[in-house]
């Protein structure tokens, strides 16, 4: 059992420092960009809550799973895969409202062997804002 953060590690993060170690180890993606990867083939996949979805509209296309289940249902080898997790090669763009629970779920699926995972800049109000389609 540990007592803590050790000195080897540097001891306890910030939100914004972890932020910002995870983004540095993949390419995030702006609106168009992430359009430009759904029409190639990649999975948009929207993490926002039922209220947030209700109030702003969904994203054609997009598989909505809750952010608590994402692992559960990205994962290739996993039990409760949702069909279109059929690949560890498989492209994901992860969007969250505004692009901040994205990053870090992203980095969850990295480690999980989703290495093509990425997220959107500015998480759906970026999407939005730049007119792209939205239900």
């Amino acid at each position: 059992m540990s007592d803590g953060p050790s000195e080897k590690d540097g001891g306890p993060v910030g939100i914004d420092e972890l932020l910002e170690r995870v983004r540095a180890g993949y390419e995030r993606l702006g609106p168009q960009e992430a359009r430009a990867a759904a029409a190639e083939g990649a999975l948009l996949v929207d993490i926002r809550y039922a209220e947030l979805r209700e109030r702003d509209g969904l994203i054609p296309g997009a598989l909505v799973v809750e952010r608590n289940e994402l692992e559960w249902r990205l994962d290739p080898q996993g039990s409760h895969r949702a069909p279109q997790a059929v690949s560890h090669d498989l492209r994901v763009v992860v969007i969250c409202n505004e692009g901040y629970a994205s990053s870090l779920a992203a980095e969850s699926l990295h480690r999980l062997g989703l290495y093509r995972a990425t997220d959107l800049i500015g998480g759906f109000q970026a999407w939005r804002a730049a007119g792209l389609p939205v239900a």
